[in-house]
């Protein structure tokens, strides 16, 4: 079973950040447009009629309320008490947003997201001076002060309607219970009967049905304009977005300048103390070997005396031996803080570029591999970063557990990018999701807007095929 892995670092980004569908459908319109003629006996048209009801006194409340702050913040604005109120009033729009984001769950299934930036941890002063500068404030107190009033106005005209259309239903019931009273549907038109009110109950349901069209049209027209002024801007969303993938290209730059760091800290001083134990050491066994081949001190000097005793046996010496032992575990050290070194950032990438590293890091590889890289010349650093790090993950799982026995690496510049592609002639199956080295590779590449994909199919080849841009 093969396997194929890509990721992109597009301009998807956005729908990762939970945006809602660009121009959702209305669901009371869906459902109009579905069952034309049934709607107005549907629970859709209930829904409406329960929404708009609710919805007409609620906004009325808020318009007396906002234009009492109003009134008040205005007129004591002069002695400095009245600030405190039209501040109030600048964010009076959050609370009524809010509360009709979570009425708008009674007719439409889709919710309408917070426009607002979460602040966790943030204390009341910066919570309120957040809130002032975003502009999803003012377009929710636009939908309170200037959208509100005439949608509560309608809504109270949908009242009166559905009140008039169920007294004149029920008019004939009202006939026969005052009888012998009379009873006047128009004025000054007495009605003698109950079977003379059935035009009128014909007139109710008339009333009622059509207001069940105009209950669709009105809650169709709230969703619109809550949709519009209540919820998250595409644009907020793609600054988000934007400045989220700006961070990310910033800690990526500020760890690899930490990178190297950590690398000429290593080169520059631990590895150069290496070296330094490493030639101590040496003289160290050079001196003992040397004392141990000179003639003893305590031997007699007289005529009769032949030179001092026998020369003692250097290679038996314990000292000797630890020295040795010591001198060679610090090569082994050196060797492999050398090869740290390298992985961190390799000294042949910033002095020669990308095909030179590649190519030094081949020529270490115990597959045989095959570099074919023309590139123009030198290529931004972080191109060159994320190209070479691609190329040493793929030769390490080729060597690792492709069971490779040939590996080519070609890479070309290719209009404005860079197109890498490095394959194994292993025995694929390979899957790249499990492991963290190409998911982290991917990041990097999708901070750049590029693509990094592999296709690794059962029986082989694997391929890996970089795509990043090569200007900013």
């Amino acid at each position: 079973m093969g396997t194929g892995w890509e990721a992109d670092g597009g301009a998807d980004a956005a729908g990762a950040a939970g945006a809602p569908p660009t121009s959702p459908t209305v669901a009371v319109r869906a459902a109009l447009r579905a069952r034309p003629l049934r709607f107005p006996f549907t629970r859709d048209a209930l829904r409406c009629w329960v929404y708009l009801v609710g919805g007409a006194p609620l906004g009325l409340l808020v318009a007396v309320l906002l234009a009492v702050l109003a009134v008040l913040g205005l007129g004591l604005a002069v002695v400095g008490v009245g600030l405190p109120l039209l501040l109030a009033l600048a964010l009076s729009g959050l609370p009524v947003g809010a509360l009709e984001r979570r009425r708008l769950r009674l007719v439409e299934p889709l919710p309408v997201p917070d426009p607002h930036r979460p602040l966790p941890g943030a204390g009341r002063r910066a919570r309120l001076r957040t809130r002032l500068r975003e502009r999803a404030t003012w377009r929710e107190l636009a939908h309170t002060l200037l959208v509100g009033p005439p949608l509560t106005a309608a809504g109270f005209g949908l009242i009166a309607l559905l009140v008039f259309s169920g007294a004149l239903v029920v008019s004939p019931v009202v006939v026969w219970a005052m009888a012998p009273e009379s009873v006047m549907l128009i004025p000054g038109h007495a009605v003698p009967g109950p079977l003379h009110a059935l035009p009128a109950t014909a007139v109710g349901l008339a009333g009622l049905f059509l207001g069940g069209y105009a209950a669709a049209l009105l809650t169709t027209v709230h969703v619109r304009l809550a949709r519009l002024l209540l919820g998250p801007r595409e644009e907020g969303l793609g600054r988000q977005v934007l400045e989220l993938t700006r961070s990310r290209a910033r800690l990526v730059d500020a760890f690899e300048a930490e990178r190297r760091r950590i690398e000429r800290d290593l080169h520059d001083g631990a590895q150069q103390q290496l070296v330094a134990l490493t030639m101590t050491l040496g003289l160290a066994a050079h001196e003992l070997r040397g004392r141990a081949a000179a003639p003893g001190a305590g031997g007699g000097g007289g005529s009769g005396g032949g030179g001092g005793g026998p020369v003692p046996d250097a290679a038996g010496d314990p000292v000797l031996d630890l020295v040795d032992r010591a001198r060679g575990e610090a090569r082994q050290a050196l060797e492999q803080l050398r090869g740290l070194v390298r992985g961190i950032h390799p000294q042949v990438l910033t002095d020669h570029g990308l095909a030179a590293a590649v190519t030094e890091v081949a020529l270490r590889h115990p597959v045989p591999v095959e570099v074919d890289l023309d590139l123009p010349g030198r290529l931004p650093g972080p191109v060159e970063s994320t190209a070479y790090f691609t190329v040493t993950e793929a030769l390490t799982n080729a060597a690792k557990h492709s069971g490779a026995t040939a590996v080519t690496v070609h890479g070309r510049v290719e209009g404005d990018r860079l197109v890498l592609q490095v394959t194994d002639d292993g025995r694929g199956g390979a899957d790249p999701a499990a492991g963290a080295g190409l998911q982290g590779l991917a990041d990097r590449v999708a901070i750049l807007r590029g693509r990094l994909m592999v296709t690794s199919p059962t029986g082989g080849p694997t391929r890996l095929r970089l795509e990043v841009p090569c200007s900013g």
